[in-house]
């Protein structure tokens, strides 16, 4: 089969493609056909050995995935060969096969298309477990969406709309806001033009918001907890800036707020039960239309190193899809 491979810590140029040998599945594993991997920002730090993990060299990158089931190890029972399913590993999803854990592999609806359901895990996965799980967001409260075009972002506007929230997202280009609105944020800042806390005091009648939901770190996120109301929460889910800020600690006093980590993988290895229960709920509100992923655009296999260049540039709205065979 072919697959990217990862040789040594570098660019997206640095990743070839190549034949590599099929794998067979423990007892608890299934062997996927891949027909669509997602493209996430932490395959551009993985790829280049900064993510909170590093894989063994030579590797393939790549999350989200879905396809087709090949083979199904003695105790899975949950899905057979010929079902199609989507489902997420730590890496090995930007090639024509990989084994997932069975707990991790999930029957795909039959109207939902590979593509989509390559766009589903990582982003609703990890916004629904933020706003749901971390930050306990109510009907009535306030969201703020740091990096609110980008796939989680965008999933975390979609989701906290659906849950109640009045959401304010945030992004860098106007180009990007309109889409933020389309998917229902109420308030926009672009802010590479505007200044963050000011807008998010006018929003917020002085108040300040109940929750921020913030994937990009950087010169962002101490003016976003200063934007905060007196007990909300700050979510920490990624650092798509590039820096890892650090924060005077002196704010979670004066605000009464709580710093909370967000980390959906570790989430759902560690407590499978409860991130099916997530899944499922989550399948139930794209079955009734509630939920509709934006796919930026979907690249050939040969092209993952561009894929992921565009990621890294800022250039993707939503989701950039890799199909895979």
């Amino acid at each position: 089969m072919k697959a990217i491979v990862c040789k040594e810590f570098g660019p997206p140029s640095t990743l070839v493609l190549e034949e590599v040998e099929s794998s067979k599945p423990k007892d608890n594993e299934v062997v996927v056909q891949v027909k669509a991997c997602g493209v996430n920002f932490p395959d551009t730090l993985i790829i280049q050995g900064l993510y909170q993990f590093k894989p063994q060299l030579p590797f393939t990158p790549g999350s989200d995935i879905a396809g087709i089931v090949k083979e199904v190890g003695e105790k899975v029972n949950h899905v057979k060969p010929g079902d199609e399913v989507f489902g997420f590993v730590m890496h090995g999803g930007y090639a024509q096969e990989v084994v997932v854990p069975g707990n991790a592999c999930f029957q795909k609806p039959p109207m939902m298309q590979f593509p989509i359901a390559a766009s589903f895990m990582m982003a609703y996965g990890t916004s629904y477990h933020a706003l749901k799980d971390r930050a306990k967001l109510q009907k009535g409260e306030t969201l703020l969406v740091l990096g609110a075009s980008g796939g989680v972002g965008l999933a975390a506007v979609e989701l906290g709309k659906l849950m109640g929230a009045t959401v304010i997202a945030a992004a860098s280009t106007d180009d990007k806001l309109q889409l933020c609105k389309s998917y229902g944020a109420d308030e926009i800042i672009n802010y590479t033009k505007e200044d963050l806390k000011t807008k998010v005091k006018e929003f917020t009648k002085g108040k300040g918001v109940d929750v921020v939901y913030d994937p990009v770190g950087g010169n962002y996120a101490e003016p976003a907890i200063r934007s905060m109301a007196w007990e909300g929460r700050y979510l920490v889910v990624g650092f798509a800036a590039g820096d890892i800020p650090k924060i005077p600690l002196n704010l979670a006093l004066l605000k009464g707020c709580a710093i909370v980590g967000v980390f959906w993988g570790s989430f759902a290895m560690k407590t499978p039960k409860k991130n099916m229960e997530n899944t499922m709920e989550l399948m139930q509100w794209y079955g009734k239309g509630k939920l509709k992923p934006h796919i930026h655009k979907i690249y050939p296999l040969a092209d993952a190193s561009v894929a992921l260049e565009d990621i890294a540039s800022r250039k993707v709205k939503g989701k950039a899809v890799i199909q895979c065979s």
